[in-house]
């Protein structure tokens, strides 16, 4: 395996768990509405399991409100139990193939509940980062085990690699501060 290729891997990777991250914080309800927050729900549309933005249209014309447009009106009633029986605690209101569905005001319990949530998936951000800077540095430590590699070239690739997840933790604290900053706001 080339050197830079290895690098680009490992970017990679710590970047796919920053990704993550941005998804599970766009699932965080923090008062305010948004079309991701309805991402992870699953219809029963068709005899399996669907996303609901497969069988409808999330939109949000309030800030506090949203709308979710089903395209086959016999699919309303699962939306509306999806969305019921979802983690969320969301209670849409029907009207035909239309759901509104207003979002609470947080409370203070809730909020801190919030951030709690959002640091431990921070950490398990981290921890993914973590774990493939340790991929990397055993691979450089096997290549130079192999003489594949010179001590001077694995210790800067090794500086490389640390400063790959140096940048993935800061970017990972960052997004932590504005999801904490954006809960306590609402």
């Amino acid at each position: 395996m080339s050197d830079a290729l290895d690098l680009a891997d490992l970017k990679r990777r710590m970047h796919g768990a920053v990704q993550v991250l941005k998804t599970e914080f766009g699932g965080l309800r923090t008062g305010r509405a948004s079309a991701s927050l309805l991402d992870p729900i699953q219809v029963e549309a068709y005899g399996s399991q669907m996303p609901l933005n497969q069988v409808a249209t999330v939109s949000v014309p309030e800030p506090r409100m949203i709308s979710v447009q089903v395209w086959d009106n016999s699919l309303a009633g699962a939306v509306d139990k999806a969305i019921r029986e979802s983690s969320l605690g969301l209670n849409p209101v029907v009207e035909g193939a239309m759901l509104r569905i207003p979002i609470p005001e947080l409370n203070e319990e809730r909020r801190q509940e919030l951030v709690k949530v959002a640091h431990q998936y921070a950490e398990q951000a981290k921890v993914a980062v973590r774990h493939v800077r340790r991929d990397g540095l055993d691979h450089l430590k096997k290549a130079e085990k192999d003489d594949h590699l010179g001590e001077d070239e694995s210790h800067r690739l090794a500086d490389d690699v640390q400063k790959l997840t140096d940048a993935a933790v800061s970017e990972i604290d960052e997004l932590l501060a504005a999801k904490e900053d954006e809960i306590k706001q609402v």
